[in-house]
């Protein structure tokens, strides 16, 4: 697949340092690079922490930022945005799984934590979730109500509410950090 006019837009302005095109771009990508932490850790029987997870995801970009930009200078554009940038994060997230062996866990019986207890922290939540849906609005609190509520998968959700899957979880972030904020900002 060759590169897409809206990823080459999005690369000529993060190496011109326009005015949000980083945030456009991790905005783009979150989704990709998480996908590609939790393949990669799988595939080496490996379980992160969650703490784990966000330090490969965080180093994932830092490389792409390192040094100006270079990781993305470097992209000639012979195939898709996404696949250059899918080998980039798994080369950067064995690197460091291989050079920190205890940063992460192995898996117990060759699994992964299993849904039920994703489930399980879904339904803890949902006061907060409660809470959090009165101080969103449209797509962003039907993403986190049909995520916390009714614990549907990105892509259930994708078709849905009618979104690129890649933008739930970016949507369910900056979600979480308004409720972050606003929790904050409420009076004791």
């Amino acid at each position: 697949m060759a590169l897409s006019d809206i990823d080459r837009n999005l690369i000529e302005r993060c190496l011109a340092h326009k005015p949000h095109a980083w945030e456009d771009f991790v905005d783009r990508f979150m989704g990709l690079v998480v996908h590609v932490v939790n393949h990669t850790a799988q595939n080496r029987s490996m379980r992160l922490s969650h703490s784990d997870r966000e330090d490969l995801v965080a180093e994932v970009f830092y490389t792409l930022v390192d040094n100006d930009l270079a990781v993305l200078r470097h992209f000639r554009g012979e195939s898709s945005l996404a696949t250059y940038l899918t080998v980039v994060a798994r080369r950067v997230v064995v690197r460091k799984l291989v050079a920190v062996p205890h940063a992460a866990a192995p898996l117990d019986d060759g699994h992964l934590e299993s849904h039920d207890a994703t489930a399980e922290s879904r339904i803890e939540d949902r006061e907060e979730v409660a809470q959090m849906l009165e101080s969103l609005a449209g797509t962003e609190a039907e993403v986190v109500r049909l995520y916390h509520m009714e614990g549907k998968s990105y892509g259930e959700i994708s078709q849905a509410v009618d979104v690129p899957e890649n933008t739930i979880g970016p949507m369910l972030t900056r979600a979480r950090t308004k409720l972050r904020s606003h929790v904050n900002r409420a009076p004791s």
